[in-house]
């Protein structure tokens, strides 16, 4: 049934044509028959208030359709918890973001010194400080989702929700009090939390997440980073560039799914501080009588056990889907077996049809906010304003956040050659050297661009891959073009803006076939 479901899913044709049979369970059977029998409390239901759920709410109460929305965020193993607004707002984007410009103004106070300013040659940092502050500034995000969601009188409920039949859901409050809520249409959108690796000892007890990191009250102090997504490069980075001890270890290579141009993303954090153990897996962690960390891992490459200690160990190994505790089968919505995610179609639909899945809680949607929150909109949209419009998920720019930014929109080399064929694609490159670079002599060998076209004309563009300064407002307005179907040939008539480093992507002239350096001078 579920390889059945699967097929259904994933195909972008009408309507399903298969249901499943749903039976209330558990206590409450009079009111959920009653529920189902009778007018439902509401228009629309959304369990989840993060980006995605809170874009779909607003929007449908804008069209003037009765919404709720449940959230409910159960604690770390550590014991942080936070507001509404989901991961972006409280332990995720916005968070992260605050942290890597802190981090980088502390390199622009080194360069000051070269631009003239009188600068001290040691400033020390406060962690207490810029935790202080982007914790207040998370709060007030929190506070203002709440007054939106009440100026647009969508009712919120803090609870944990879990389904009771397939238009019926059951709210738990801190307290243990429970509500029934019946909805015509219900969104799930709950997203999901970081992994811990269990099968390590003392995983649990002494590591902690990124749910847990910008919440410390303390400096993490000397840290180890276990990952190598881009949650752990991120991490790890702008610990460096506050002036902290981090080491990145990593199993394989970095960034997976990523341009493995993303080579030089580690390349250059380990030319700035960053320490990679690499090939190693951890094994044990063992909290010590002073309190601290002692890591014990074996070396994979050489078979060899190996121990050090730290302050903090922070596990960023991947995120696991918040699907359990929502009681699914009793809607007889369907999850991936492998992945654990709910299986959707592309109308965002699960195998229930008035239930739906957004976010990245849903299969084969990538994990980003504007992505959550543009399919959330659209999804209010077709529901209650007669929209046929369907979420494109390809060609969705991102940026990975490290000291140097890695942006990137379309596919990878890797990605093109396996869709393509080698002989059928075109990848034009460079190194380039930012103009801010030069005066405080900084080290540009890392700064690179590559463009992956098709090769037959006008050889369209299928991907940009940018490391560089301010990487992410570079890609954004060059992913505008690209989903517009831009070739090679417009973005080298596309006029630059001098001196700039988004002007370098206009000006990539040397292909990675003709086996000429791409080094470039800059300004």
């Amino acid at each position: 049934m579920a390889a059945m479901a699967a097929a259904a899913l994933r195909s972008r044709g009408g309507p399903f044509r298969w249901r499943a049979r749903v039976s209330p369970a558990g206590c409450g059977r009079g009111a959920v028959r009653a529920a189902a029998a009778g007018p439902r409390d509401y228009d629309l239901l959304v369990i989840g208030g993060g980006s995605g759920g809170l874009a779909c709410a607003k929007e449908a109460a804008q069209l003037g359709r009765s919404v709720a929305v449940v959230d409910y965020v159960d604690p770390s193993p550590q014991g942080t918890s936070w507001g509404l607004g989901g991961t972006c707002v409280n332990v995720g984007c916005i968070p992260k973001k605050l942290m890597h410009q802190a981090a980088l103004l502390g390199g622009l106070l080194r360069d000051a010194e070269h631009y003239g300013w009188g600068v001290a040659q040691r400033i020390p940092h406060d962690w207490k400080k810029l935790a202080e502050a982007v914790q207040n500034h998370v709060k007030s995000l929190n506070w203002g989702h709440r007054v939106q969601l009440q100026d647009r009188k969508v009712k919120y409920l803090n609870v944990k929700a879990s389904f009771v039949s397939a238009h019926t859901v059951r709210g738990v409050t801190k307290a243990g009090k429970e509500t029934l809520l019946s909805a015509d249409h219900i969104v799930i959108a709950t997203g999901g939390r970081p992994k811990y690796p269990m099968h390590v000892k003392g995983a649990l007890e002494h590591g902690i997440t990124s749910d847990d990191l910008f919440w410390l009250k303390e400096s993490p102090g000397r840290t180890l980073v276990v990952g190598a997504s881009y949650v752990a490069l991120e991490c790890a980075g702008f610990l460096t560039g506050l002036g902290l001890d981090a080491t990145v270890m990593m199993r394989s290579v970095p960034l997976r799914g990523f341009d493995q141009m993303a080579a030089l993303v580690t390349e250059h954090m380990a030319s700035h501080g960053t320490r990679f153990l690499r090939g190693c897996t951890p094994s044990h962690v063992r909290k010590l009588p002073d309190g601290r960390l002692q890591v014990t891992w074996e070396d994979l490459g050489c078979s060899r056990e190996d121990t050090d200690t730290f302050d903090t160990v922070l596990w960023a190994i991947g995120r696991a889907p918040q699907t359990r505790s929502l009681d699914l089968e009793r809607a007889g919505v369907l999850l991936s077996p492998d992945s654990q995610k709910v299986l959707v179609d592309a109308r965002d639909a699960t195998s229930v049809p008035h239930i739906y899945a957004i976010g990245d809680v849903a299969e084969g949607r990538p994990e980003l906010t504007p992505t959550a929150i543009m399919a959330g909109r659209l999804l209010a949209q077709r529901l209650f304003g007669g929209s046929s419009d369907l979420m494109d998920y390809d060609n969705v720019p991102t940026t990975v956040f490290t000291p140097l930014e890695y942006g990137c929109v379309g596919l990878s080399e890797e990605e093109a050659v396996a869709r393509h064929g080698q002989e059928h694609v075109e990848v034009y490159h460079a190194h380039y050297k930012p103009l801010e670079f030069t005066v405080p002599q900084r080290d540009a060998s890392q700064c690179y661009i590559k463009m992956v076209c098709l090769r037959e004309p006008p050889q369209p563009v299928l991907g940009l891959h940018f490391l560089g300064p301010s990487a992410g407002e570079v890609t954004q307005g060059f992913a505008l073009g690209i989903k517009c179907g831009a070739s090679y040939a417009q973005v080298m008539r596309t006029v630059g803006i001098h001196p700039t480093c988004a002007e370098e992507v206009a000006k990539l002239r040397i292909s990675k076939r003709s086996g000429l350096d791409p080094t470039v001078t800059g300004c």
